[in-house]
């Protein structure tokens, strides 16, 4: 009777389990999959890919780095923001892959770089120096000024490390030395380095020394004479959470427009015209920012005025 019980209760599980697969496992995907072939739905389901020429060249949910491989950029191109999606080998040198999506895990107190003390290749630089050198290239690539507060002319982050006994609140009140921590003293005496500031609080400023740890110091960002207001848009110098946003700011697509017409030998209304039509507003007219999607954007540009050069 035992045995008859138990034979039952395991056939009827395993009845159920043949229905629920036959249902979850072949109905619904299924009917889900007709419901995404219908048109007007087939593109997105399918990853709002992107074709040219008949060949398969992107997706429009999937940002692309264009460069040439070594981390210059195309001019005939609008950059996308910067991408922390790379992999450990560095065999996609500008980010962008999209099977190892990563954010940088820096905050705002990231202002002291890591000097590896054999190899300059191997330096960590902080969020601020990484902000800073990405400004300065921007602005070196788009003929404006791409200075910012806390920021060197050199692209990396004015910090000091000032050393001295403390008084109860932590304040060094009569500085002993003065680093500047992200500043590596040269090993070149025909071109030695020159801190970006001379003194500070009457002591002499000093340039770092590679795998010296300053952290006994009390670390001081100084602010410079560099406007707030910089022409060099946040998202131009900040990777996106997931490193895979296809779009920019329209402020940082409007510093390009120059560029691009140039290049392409075409007015910068042709070019923004074009970034007009690949503009989309806020989601339901209030959450989010406007956005120019650059895949689309440059795939697009391709098309209508190709480039010469």
């Amino acid at each position: 009777m035992r045995m008859s019980t138990w034979i039952r209760q395991h056939i009827a599980a395993l009845r159920a389990l043949l229905v629920l697969t036959v249902i979850t496992g072949i109905i619904y995907p299924a009917v889900v999959l007709g419901i995404s072939q219908i048109p007007g739905l087939k593109d997105k389901a399918d990853g709002s890919l992107i074709t040219k020429d008949g060949k398969l060249v992107g997706s429009s949910l999937i940002g692309q780095a264009f460069t040439d491989g070594k981390g210059n950029a195309l001019v005939q191109y609008f950059q996308t923001r910067p991408s922390n999606s790379a992999p450990a080998d560095g065999s996609i040198p500008d980010g962008y892959d999209p099977t190892n999506t990563a954010f940088g895990n820096m905050g705002p107190e990231s202002v002291v770089d890591s000097l590896d003390a054999s190899d300059p290749k191997k330096d960590k630089l902080s969020l601020l120096s990484t902000v800073c050198s990405r400004s300065a290239a921007v602005g070196r690539l788009e003929g404006m000024d791409g200075s910012r507060p806390y920021c060197t002319s050199g692209g990396v982050g004015s910090v000091l490390a000032v050393m001295g006994d403390r008084d109860s609140h932590g304040l060094v009140t009569h500085p002993t030395q003065v680093i500047s921590v992200n500043e590596p003293c040269s090993t070149d005496p025909k071109n030695p380095t020159t801190p970006f500031q001379e003194a500070y609080e009457g002591v002499k400023v000093e340039c770092a020394k590679r795998g010296e740890d300053y952290s006994a110091g009390r670390i001081v960002p100084i602010r410079g004479d560099a406007s707030s207001d910089t022409p060099v848009p946040t998202d131009a110098v900040t990777a996106s959470g997931s490193g895979l946003d296809p779009q920019i700011s329209p402020e940082y697509a409007a510093i390009q427009v120059a560029r691009v017409a140039k290049a392409r030998h075409v007015s910068e209304d042709q070019i923004k015209a074009l970034v007009d039509a690949h503009r989309s507003g806020r989601a339901l007219g209030f959450m989010g920012e406007p956005t120019v999607n650059v895949v689309e954007l440059n795939y697009d540009l391709d098309s209508k005025y190709p480039s010469k050069g």
